[in-house]
């Protein structure tokens, strides 16, 4: 499978992608199918809306990821462009994103990360922070499979570890929504 890769070069941190490495590492522990990516580095609107648009439209990536400029800084430009050229926005990943960069600390309120769909393909927006992109990643997995699966009519064999995310970080969100969890999680 191939899926795309872009990194927003920031002029004001380190040229090392790890956050890219990140990705990777996580798309190898969900799909057993080896995955191909096309990596991207790109440094302005116009270089990340051609990037989008040739990953999605020609190259047919299911997944394309892009990794850094979701903040309110001027080279946050990721949010926006992606809004410019998905089809329908999935608002479900943004929130997922946010909530939980939140308890790590509440500057993810700064978060503008996006995702949605453009033909077949599904774009997430993710943060910077290798931490941050294996924590999202691993609350996203599922969903994105499903929303891949669902828009190519297609299933895809998955590595069969399940995610565990611990009790304690659910409960004061089901609380806060009144859902009553059951008994046993306490």
């Amino acid at each position: 499978m191939k899926i795309g890769r872009i990194t927003l070069a920031d002029p004001t941190i380190s040229p090392e992608d790890k956050w890219g490495e990140e990705i990777e590492k996580q798309v190898a522990r969900v799909f057993e199918e080896r995955s191909e990516f096309v990596r991207v580095l790109v440094h302005d609107r116009a270089e990340l809306k051609a990037a989008l648009l040739r990953l999605s439209d020609q190259e047919q990536c299911p997944l394309v990821f892009t990794t850094g400029g979701i903040g309110p800084g001027p080279h946050d430009i990721a949010p926006d462009v992606t809004l410019e050229i998905i089809e329908r926005e999935l608002p479900g990943f943004g929130e997922t994103v946010r909530h939980y960069s939140f308890h790590r600390g509440p500057v993810a309120l700064l978060s503008r990360a996006v995702a949605g769909v453009r033909g077949t393909s599904l774009i997430v927006n993710l943060p910077s922070r290798p931490k941050a992109v294996y924590g999202c990643m691993k609350l996203l997995r599922e969903a994105m499979v499903e929303c891949i699966e669902q828009l190519r009519g297609v299933r895809y064999d998955l590595h069969t570890d399940p995610i565990v995310i611990p009790v304690e970080k659910w409960l004061p969100f089901l609380k806060r929504f009144r859902v009553k969890p059951d008994p046993r999680w306490e």
